[in-house]
């Protein structure tokens, strides 16, 4: 049966088409001065993964010791210009991808898609991209990794049936480069999904900073409502699973 699981923050695992695969995997308790808020992930429920997907390479999507902790032995999809690291953290098989390219794992057809975002490792550095991923299923699911609004994100329009949208951060303020509950609406909106399942939220908080619980998640849903009522949102606390 196909289903999803928010792991959380950006980390899903989709069981689709007989294939498991993990999104920007985090499955630790803290990354710098960023603190998880939600249950630490069993590493035992995220083995046999087909694949990895990786959309940038900042430290909470690729997190060099969660992809060390996971041991994944298959196929590694990220960006262009990320193998040399990914290798570094023991990934074997990297398959590095621009806007637009495909390939294919099992028989699953993954796509490459624009992501309005800086992705670069540190500022300051050498610019590199971000993507999101369009999982041809059926169902069609697009894991957006972190992005901000574009017009090109129309075009994504009848090819979408679950959009997994970014709609928060570490904190209350969401910054340039991210949607926050507003932007994710009007993402929505663009994509016309036939279901949205908000992730990047209730995991992770910055140190000194209080949890904002499912505050952002539930401004989504109201946003939604007013501007494509057509798309069920359906909010997933971290660890938990819905079928596809």
């Amino acid at each position: 049966m196909a289903r999803l699981e928010y792991v959380g923050h950006s980390t899903v695992l989709v069981e689709l088409d007989g294939m498991r695969i993990l999104t920007d995997p985090l499955v630790r308790d803290r990354v710098g001065y960023v603190l998880r808020d939600a249950p630490v992930p069993r590493l035992e429920e995220l083995r046999g993964l087909d694949a990895i997907l990786i959309s940038h390479a900042h430290a909470d999507h690729l997190d060099v010791p969660s992809l060390k902790r996971l041991a994944h032995g298959g196929p590694v999809v990220a960006p262009q210009g990320l193998g040399a690291l990914l290798r570094k953290a023991g990934a074997t098989a990297v398959i590095e991808l621009t806007a637009g390219e495909h390939c294919t794992i099992g028989a699953l057809g993954i796509e490459a898609v624009h992501a309005e975002h800086d992705g670069r490792r540190y500022p300051l550095t050498r610019p590199l991209p971000a993507l999101g991923y369009l999982l041809d299923g059926p169902p069609r699911v697009y894991f957006a990794g972190d992005t901000d609004l574009y017009p090109e994100m129309e075009a994504l329009a009848g090819r979408v049936d679950v959009a997994l949208l970014p709609i928060s951060g570490w904190g209350p303020r969401v910054p340039e480069g991210h949607l926050d509950p507003a932007g994710a609406a009007r993402a929505v909106a663009l994509i016309r999904p036939s279901v949205v399942v908000p992730i990047h939220w209730g995991t992770m908080r910055r140190v000194a900073l209080r949890s904002i619980g499912d505050t952002h998640a539930v401004a989504f849903a109201d946003a939604v409502a007013a501007l494509a009522p057509a798309t069920e949102v359906r909010i997933l606390q971290p660890g938990e699973s819905m079928p596809l």
